[in-house]
């Protein structure tokens, strides 16, 4: 399957450039950084933190010599915190303000490994194949049936690997999103889709794209109003 090709991942890609490169850029930009937020922001803060240090913790901790495609690298914490183990990593995000940030950071850290940081596409046919795929938060905005596609793509590149999370479908999240729509337009991100992780499983499992790949370790992180689940997949 070539992802660019489809209708659902174009419309989607084009809402989250435009939300991250224009209408959130300076929010994400604080909520990344150490400086102080309050309320909702916090939560989502301490969720992504928590939801960073267990993605990380699924990936080998000397990772030297071994390469790790960040797949919507955001600020680039995930794709430091694998270069400080020694990864050679590929950031890509489709953000180019995003990518600015994550290189003007890094710069100023030290770490065992490398860090290409691109604007793009992880689907990008001239990206080389690598141990590890990360996809933290970056898959969230699509159904179960087209997120088992993009994994699919994405897998034709891992060779060991893929940590990935999804927002999992639960009632408290529900409320949460209703709750959502009251919030200024320009406060809100691109909608996330609620996906069952039974349903999410099986559809990774029945999917030809994904035959051999396992189903490993899955964890739900909540953090007030930011609510996530880890999975893992391994290469047959």
């Amino acid at each position: 399957m070539t992802m660019g090709s489809t209708a659902t991942y174009l419309k989607k890609r084009g809402e989250l450039e435009t939300y991250f490169d224009r209408t959130a850029a300076e929010a994400w930009a604080k909520l990344t950084s150490d400086a102080p937020v309050s309320g909702i922001r916090a939560t989502v803060r301490a969720g992504r933190d928590a939801m960073r240090a267990k993605l990380l913790s699924w990936l080998p901790r000397d990772m030297t010599g071994q390469t790790l495609l960040d797949a919507g690298c955001g600020a680039g914490q995930l794709a430091v915190a694998a270069a400080q183990r020694g990864a050679n990593v590929i950031a890509i995000d489709l953000s180019a303000t995003l990518v600015d940030l994550a290189r003007a950071r890094a710069a100023d850290t030290d770490f065992a490994g490398s860090i290409d940081f691109r604007v793009g596409d992880a689907f990008d046919p001239g990206l080389d194949q690598v141990d590890h795929i990360a996809a933290m938060d970056s898959v969230i905005h699509y159904r179960a049936g087209d997120m088992a596609d993009i994994l699919a793509a994405l897998a034709v590149r891992a060779r060991r690997q893929i940590v990935f999370t999804f927002a999992p479908r639960t009632p408290a999240l529900a409320a949460m999103h209703a709750a959502g729509k009251l919030f200024p337009r320009a406060d809100r991100s691109p909608a996330i889709q609620p996906v069952s992780p039974a349903a999410l499983s099986q559809r990774l499992a029945e999917h030809p794209g994904l035959d051999g790949w396992q189903v490993g370790r899955t964890e739900r992180i909540k953090s007030g109003f930011y609510i996530s689940q880890a999975m893992e997949m391994t290469a047959p």
